[in-house]
């Protein structure tokens, strides 16, 4: 094994955790251990901070299932957390230090999602696809954010129609503090009678997670005189606005209320951003896109970013021994 030191994250760690992933090289508070702990009753936590000899070096936000971990399934993104300036061979060799870890721990196998390319405050500093291509790591998913960059974009005629057709109907956007209409009136709603599921936040586990992160999470409703007809929750990093969940009543075409809504995010509350995020248009594990959102979302001028899921096999560790002549 290497000289470095891997550790199981315990409670008393918190603050060291929340420190280092704050000066690390990614831009969003999903690794802060509030965020990560909200639905720690769902997992059997099993993240990982790894030392060269007293100084952390990098983190691993994870959970256990029997032999195999995971980069954290309650996260949308993860992979390793390190320093900006962090050399590569460091980072190899600490990609080692983990696999050789867990498989010394009864972990046979680990499944990485990439955090995409948008949240990397360094992004020329990313050795991950080469330590994917050496450790033989299968591909297993391959997901698509729909990103604009806001140095530069122009709209469709449809999402310019759209907007017209917002202003025509007088509606209104308007930042607020709670959740509760917007879940109750429009969220839960459409993704119960669309897709059979309910948000992935409740409305209780939202309005948490607001009071800890004021800054980062955002709601934005849509109205049409006192009636709300979309909205949009925001969670908002240094250099992205990330769209967690966007709805509409069923007028939001006739209205524009969604164009007229993102419009106005775009052009406005969020112009200095490096990044408008969309989320992904995926459904069935990435293996299909929903045409319709997608267009969508491309109208605004945003294109395709990708996200990999990968599974290495934990012995594959012996396969980064001989790697610097």
């Amino acid at each position: 094994m290497s000289d470095y030191n891997v550790k199981i994250y315990k409670v008393n760690d918190k603050t060291t955790w929340n420190n280092f992933a704050l000066k690390s090289n990614q831009d969003t508070f999903l690794f802060q251990r509030d965020f990560m702990d909200y639905h720690s009753h769902r997992f059997v936590d099993y993240s990982l901070l790894i030392y060269d000899d007293k100084k952390l070096i990098a983190l691993l936000p994870a959970n256990r299932v029997g032999e195999k971990l995971y980069s954290h399934q309650g996260l949308t993104y993860g992979s390793l957390i390190t320093d900006k300036l962090i050399k590569t061979t460091v980072i190899i060799n600490v990609f080692k230090a983990v696999l050789e870890f867990l498989n010394a721990n009864g972990i046979k196998r680990i499944t990485l999602k990439e955090l995409p390319s948008i949240y990397l405050q360094n992004p020329t500093n990313n050795a991950l696809a080469y330590l994917l291509f050496r450790t033989h790591a299968k591909l297993m998913r391959t997901d698509l954010h729909s990103v604009l960059e806001l140095t530069d974009n122009t709209y469709s005629n449809s999402r310019k129609k759209g907007i017209k057709r917002g202003e025509k109907s007088n509606l209104r956007v308007e930042e607020v503090q709670d959740f509760d209409l917007f879940w109750n009136t429009i969220l839960i709603a459409n993704l119960s009678s669309k897709h059979g599921v309910k948000p992935v936040h409740s409305l209780e586990e939202i309005t948490l997670l607001k009071s800890q992160f004021k800054n980062n999470i955002r709601q934005f409703n849509v109205f049409k005189d006192q009636t709300i007809v979309a909205g949009t929750t925001i969670f908002e990093t240094e250099h992205v606005a990330h769209c967690q969940y966007i709805s509409g009543n069923a007028d939001k075409n006739t209205l524009g209320s969604l164009d007229f809504l993102h419009h106005h995010l775009i052009k406005t509350v969020f112009k200095d951003k490096r990044y408008y995020d969309f989320g992904t248009s995926n459904i069935n594990a990435g293996q299909q896109i929903n045409e319709g959102l997608l267009y969508w979302k491309e109208g605004f001028g945003a294109r395709s970013v990708a996200q990999g899921f990968y599974e290495i096999e934990t012995e594959n560790y012996k396969l980064l021994d001989a790697i610097f002549v």
